[in-house]
């Protein structure tokens, strides 16, 4: 069982739990595979092809998609508890300390997606308890219209109420209090919420007894590229706790990866030493969204792990003592870590990347070996090591 009373020495996946399926009791159609309709040629919405080999039968749903030896391809729904609860299974299996269960705050005014989080966020919270994992929430406010001053409150206190959430045996806690992720604070790209916005909601959520993350932009600290300008940015990001650069795409190889451990990481690390705030940096396997944006210059290769290892490897050589990795579960945009495979559906219209012919589960040995790495229990190595 992991030790759920801190973040320190942990790597954490991110979790979408955001996939659904007609008939997976959700009432939602299809979410996140496709655009409304059955996925099929013309319409998918996701690069890679979950491996269902483990999968029961009652946790798969046909497409319109096949495989090459004729095989109709099938899909999974995160509405599914059987599904969530193997997630968690794998994660204790590779030695996955636990995972941010994604609660997107634009779909909590909408009951059946509101109510879908919560029945992830229950399946999650049992799965963590079932294999000795943790959890925490973390709330993404990209696709907020305005300054809902109550929103995001109103949720965790419902939550509290109905699934008493926070005192939870297996939730994170940090510093002696329950964690909690506020996802998407500086960036540039026109959100129309404000930083005042922001910085109130993390006032509050200290004021409840939460020990705050707070997901912001890559270049936060000059306010370049991805961040806006603002002399209140700083003072926003030093009454959080946790600071969590989000780099997914910002580097396209080891070296350049390393590059930025060094001659950017490194320095966010000091900035936030210097501030008594814990830094958590952002690792990712490879990206990729064709499907998705039709954009075929945006992939970034995987190199069968040298790509996420070069992440984990400087994060670990500059001092940072825990690890989040951009996704558990996330095929639209090809950052999945859990069991994908080299069979997609071959049907035209469709362009879905492989995992370069390692084994299925090989992106969860590597997470798993990052947190042995951060707890010097293997020795830093540049390459990816051998895994168990």
């Amino acid at each position: 069982m992991v030790d759920r009373s801190t973040l320190t020495g942990k790597v954490m996946c991110g979790y979408q739990g955001w996939f659904n399926c007609p008939g997976d009791g959700a009432d939602l159609g299809w979410i996140h595979w496709s655009r409304n309709q059955p996925p099929g040629p013309g319409n998918v919405t996701v690069d890679m092809w979950p491996d269902l080999t483990e999968y029961d039968d009652d946790e798969l749903y046909e497409t319109k998609f096949k495989h090459a030896d004729g095989r109709t391809a099938e899909v999974f729904s995160s509405a599914n508890e059987k599904t969530v609860l193997r997630h968690f299974q794998w994660m204790q299996q590779y030695g996955i300390d636990g995972a941010f269960v994604q609660r997107f705050a634009n779909g909590l005014k909408n009951p059946k997606h509101r109510a879908h989080k919560n029945s992830v966020l229950a399946n999650a919270a049992k799965g963590a308890n079932q294999h000795g994992r943790t959890f925490a929430v973390m709330y993404d406010l990209s696709g907020i219209k305005s300054d809902d001053a109550n929103l995001v409150q109103r949720d965790w206190l419902a939550l509290q109420k109905q699934q008493a959430i926070a005192g939870n045996e297996a939730y994170l806690h940090h510093d002696g209090k329950p964690v909690v992720s506020i996802w998407g604070i500086g960036f540039n790209d026109g959100r129309k919420y404000s930083l005042e916005y922001c910085h109130n909601l993390i006032k509050w959520f200290k004021s409840q007894g939460c020990t705050v993350m707070i997901g912001i932009p890559t270049y936060w600290r000059t306010q370049t590229r991805d961040t806006m300008e603002d002399e209140a940015l700083h003072e926003t990001i030093a009454s959080a706790d946790i600071v969590s650069p989000w780099t997914v795409g910002r580097y396209r190889t080891p070296k350049q990866a390393r590059r930025h451990a060094t001659e950017v990481s490194a320095k966010d690390l000091a900035w936030c030493k210097k501030r008594n705030l814990d830094y958590l940096p952002v690792v990712f396997p490879g990206f990729s969204w064709y499907n998705l944006k039709g954009n075929q210059d945006a992939a970034i290769p995987r190199l069968k792990g040298e790509f996420l290892w070069s992440q984990i490897s400087s994060a670990k050589k500059i001092g940072c003592d825990m690890i989040y990795v951009a996704m558990f579960d996330e095929v639209d945009e090809g950052t999945a870590i859990f069991k994908c495979t080299d069979d997609p559906p071959v049907n035209d219209g469709a362009k879905f990347i492989g995992i370069e012919g390692v084994p299925t589960d090989h992106y969860l040995k590597i997470v798993g070996a990052a947190g042995k790495l951060l707890r010097g229990e293997i020795p830093l190595t540049e390459s990816l090591p051998v895994l168990d």
